[in-house]
């Protein structure tokens, strides 16, 4: 029996965090994240810093950063069961 049990793999910690951080950057035009480990299995810390959050209420930079890695937060078992820490600052 294969044993992710249907998930599919991401690799390393560090290439997930990797995969996190290129995805937010792809989606967010002008952006730089830094993506940490959090105090569990798929748990993670984002902080993103983009010119385009200038004017945006904190909820509008917040939802743009989860629209960028909703997909890897889908499924039965997916890699990123939640962030726990999100900063989403101008700059």
């Amino acid at each position: 029996m294969n044993p992710s049990h249907g998930r599919k793999s991401y690799g390393t910690k560090a290439e997930l965090i990797d995969i996190i951080r290129c995805a937010i950057e792809q989606a967010i035009p002008l952006s730089r994240a830094e993506v940490t480990p959090g105090v569990g299995p798929g748990h993670f810390n984002v902080t993103v810093r983009s010119s385009g959050f200038a004017g945006q209420a904190m909820v509008q930079a917040h939802r743009l950063v989860y629209s960028a890695i909703a997909h890897l937060m889908r499924g039965e078992r997916p890699p990123v069961h939640a962030i726990d820490l999100l900063r989403a600052l101008s700059c």
